[in-house]
């Protein structure tokens, strides 16, 4: 994912409309955020399902072990109440603008760091092919990683959405 400052000092330039509210603009970015990380979830946890569904070991599938079937419970728990505070979000900042700080705060308190921990997990539960820098499974990772601390770090959000909650 590129990202880069320009700047562009003593260019000539001219105002082609009123500024956007930085902090409306910042919050959309988060729900925005949310939104791909609740991808990246979703595409995980289908990806291991499948996996688990194939791999046997032992002669029997992996998805039939215990320790496997609670973790992917688990990741699937996770999944759907990203996906209830993203909806909540993107409703916020469509429909209610006046809930969109405490909804994207929110969104970025949570996603985030739920979707770092169904990448982790999927990528535990490839075992050894999981590893490699070829498989999937690292892709997941990385960019769950990099949208995890992206907008800064799950404890900030969790303090902003304290303020705007006056707790």
């Amino acid at each position: 994912r590129g990202q880069a400052r320009v700047e562009l000092t003593a260019a000539a330039a001219r105002v082609l409309g009123p500024l956007p509210d930085a902090a409306g603009v910042a919050d959309r970015l988060a729900v925005a955020l949310a939104a791909e990380q609740l991808g990246v979830m979703r595409a995980a946890l289908d990806a291991i399902v499948a996996y688990a569904k194939a791999r046997v070991a032992f002669g029997r599938y992996i998805g039939s072990y215990q320790g496997v079937k609670h973790k992917l419970a688990d990741m699937h728990g996770k999944l759907e109440q990203a996906e209830s505070i993203v909806r909540y979000a993107a409703w916020a900042a469509d429909e209610s603008p006046g809930e969109l700080p405490e909804a994207a705060a929110l969104a970025q308190a949570y996603v985030g760091r739920a979707c770092f921990e169904v990448a982790r997990d999927h990528l535990l539960l490839h075992g050894g092919i999981g590893y490699t820098w070829e498989h999937d499974a690292h892709l997941y990772y990385k960019r769950a990683k990099t949208d995890e601390v992206l907008l800064g770090p799950p404890r900030e959000h969790r303090a902003r959405l304290a303020r705007l909650l006056e707790l």
